[in-house]
């Protein structure tokens, strides 16, 4: 029975080199799989995913008015697709997570959504909440701290490596901007207080 799958981890747990990997086992036994990733990530190049280690593929893109579930029956119809591997799932919107729920229960196509759990404020992303709300099964991605504990945070830094705790919550970074911790340094880091999204509203 196809599933709804979700990959979670901080920064640099090598979520891309998976995905790819699970792509590879896929088309190394004579089976397609689609892949997605989000428009405006072009790092390693537009409608590309691509692993710090070297590895990298061709992709379709996603954006905040992509319909999923028509990108994904459209891909069906063309030729056999045995998985749908989605990268930077943290970016897509509580209704594009729904849309893979539905391929996954109507359509009857795996997806496998690789993502950041939360961001740099200890936040949620909404895709990754709706992940986490929905997903069939979850897997913890995992990297580790400079102190060799599991690193489940992430800080974003200034030019100057400074932790900061405002401003967008998406902002497409690699090593230079993002550095991930466990709870202990991210709370250092941070000087230990609670970052601005959480507080509550000003009076």
């Amino acid at each position: 029975m196809a599933k709804l799958y979700f990959h979670y981890s901080t920064m640099n747990a090598g979520k891309s080199t998976l995905l790819l990997q699970a792509s590879y086992n896929y088309i190394e036994r004579d089976m397609q799989t689609y892949l997605l990733t989000a428009t405006f990530d072009d790092r390693a190049g537009r409608a590309r995913i691509a692993s710090r280690i070297g590895i990298e593929a061709e992709a379709d893109t996603y954006d905040a008015e992509s319909d999923l579930f028509a990108m994904i029956a459209a891909r069906l119809r063309a030729g056999p697709c045995h998985c749908v591997l989605v990268d930077e799932a943290q970016w897509l919107s509580r209704d594009q997570v729904w849309q893979l729920a539905r391929a996954v229960d109507d359509l009857g196509v795996p997806v496998m959504a690789y993502g950041l759990r939360v961001d740099f404020r200890g936040e949620l992303f909404p895709g990754s909440a709706a992940l986490l709300a929905l997903a069939d099964e979850m897997r913890e991605v995992r990297t580790i701290c400079h102190c060799g504990r599991k690193a489940t945070m992430v800080i974003r830094v200034d030019g100057e490596g400074r932790a900061l705790t405002d401003g967008a919550q998406v902002e497409v970074g690699g090593n230079d901007r993002y550095v991930s911790l466990c709870r202990k340094h991210f709370r250092e880091a941070i000087g230990d207080r609670v970052p601005e999204a959480s507080l509550g509203p000003k009076a």
